[in-house]
């Protein structure tokens, strides 16, 4: 407020200096007269920003009576920042409206001077100049205003891409947690799993000779060593950066150390591999070593003996299937329902098809894992309950 007041001063004061200065076209005219509309021009450079259209207002009121007793050049001056405020602080519509009435009143101011006159010249005269006075001030304020929304777009564009960006950024870090969680479900449920059931029957057996409780504690000790280490190892892999991690994962090629493990706990399992085992590519080893390794988990805790996991390697896709009795006493297994999801997940972000539900007398767990760019035929995945 204090910069408009401070401008509109100095309007007055350079007004005063040209009036004095004899700058009008009636040059005999009293000072006094010419003054006021002068005042009235630049009490309207207050209102330029807070009411732009009573800035407008009171300034052509006081043009008009300039144009009676002068006109100055000094009030005809200021008078158009009156138009420009008008046209940049105003509506936008009222812009447009503004510089069409503009630049009619100077074609036709032109347009009658010539009729009058009888001189063309004037309408070339009379119109460039109050073009220069009423269109130019108003053609500029509205290509600043055209300037200063398209900064304030571009600002918003800006926010909203930072916004976006920050979406993505949390929706990424919370996909890489989910991967962290499951890899680690994945990394240790087998064998600490291994590790609880054992110990319970360690616990609950009193009639255990030493050397058994001996070749349990063992295999206690050996389940606890490799989920460490392969917790160890999961967590160096999250802190690699690149691909030179991928050597480190385990394989499908790894399923019968896997299958070694299983023996070792207790539970019997027929283990077979159909066709040429062949290198696959990482996500599809990694998947289908985590989707038996689930599959054994699961028949540990809630199946029966013996399971048989297969692998059948075909020439544009690789099949697992992992069978364990449940003698008919459930339709499905206890549990949350966790490892089933995370077996499905991992089957349908490599492309493939999943099963698992109950199958005569045995609980199934089947995959079908696409192994080149031909796809797979597509089957209808079953709704069997997850344990």
């Amino acid at each position: 407020m204090k910069r408009v007041a401070l401008w509109a001063g100095l309007a007055f004061l350079m007004g005063l200096i040209l009036i004095v200065a004899g700058a009008s076209l009636r040059r005999d005219a009293p000072m006094g007269p010419q003054v006021i509309p002068l005042a009235i021009v630049c009490a309207a450079v207050l209102l330029r920003t807070r009411a732009p259209l009573w800035s407008l207002g009171l300034g052509t009121v006081g043009v008009v009576l300039d144009a009676f007793v002068g006109p100055s050049l000094g009030t005809v001056l200021v008078y158009t920042d009156n138009l420009y405020s008008a046209a940049l602080y105003g509506p936008a519509r009222f812009s447009r409206w503004l510089l069409g009435i503009t630049t009619v009143l100077a074609v036709s101011a032109g347009a009658a001077g010539w009729f009058i006159a009888g001189d063309w010249r004037l309408l070339a005269l009379v119109g460039f100049q109050l073009a220069l006075v009423l269109v130019t001030p108003v053609t500029t304020a509205m290509v600043l205003r055209q300037h200063r929304d398209q900064v304030v777009i571009e600002r918003a564009k800006a926010e909203q891409v930072v916004r976006l960006a920050e979406l993505d950024r949390q929706a990424a870090i919370t996909a890489e947690r989910t991967r962290m969680a499951r890899e680690l479900h994945d990394m240790i449920a087998n064998h600490f799993s291994a590790i609880a059931i054992q110990s319970t029957a360690a616990l609950s057996r009193k009639d255990l000779d030493p050397s058994t409780v001996r070749k349990v504690m063992e295999s206690v000790r050996e389940n606890s060593v490799k989920g460490m280490a392969e917790m160890r190892s999961m967590i160096g892999l999250l802190r690699q950066e690149g691909d030179e991690g991928e050597a480190m994962r385990p394989r499908l090629l790894d399923v019968e150390t896997l299958v070694d493990r299983s023996r070792q706990s207790g539970m019997a399992v027929d283990f077979q591999v159909e066709g040429e085992p062949r290198e696959l590519s990482p996500s599809v080893d990694l998947a289908g070593y985590r989707i038996i390794q689930e599959a054994l988990t699961n028949a540990l805790k809630h199946g029966e003996q013996p399971a048989a996991v297969s692998i059948r390697y075909q020439p544009h896709q690789v099949s697992l299937i992992v069978d364990n009795p449940v003698n008919g006493r459930k339709a499905s297994l206890p549990g949350a329902g966790v490892g089933l999801i995370g077996m499905r997940e991992r089957t349908k972000l490599v492309g493939g098809e999943f099963e698992a539900g109950p199958r005569d007398s045995s609980w199934r767990v089947a995959a079908t894992l696409p192994t080149s760019d031909k796809p797979a035929p597509d089957k209808p995945a079953s709704d069997g309950v997850p344990p």
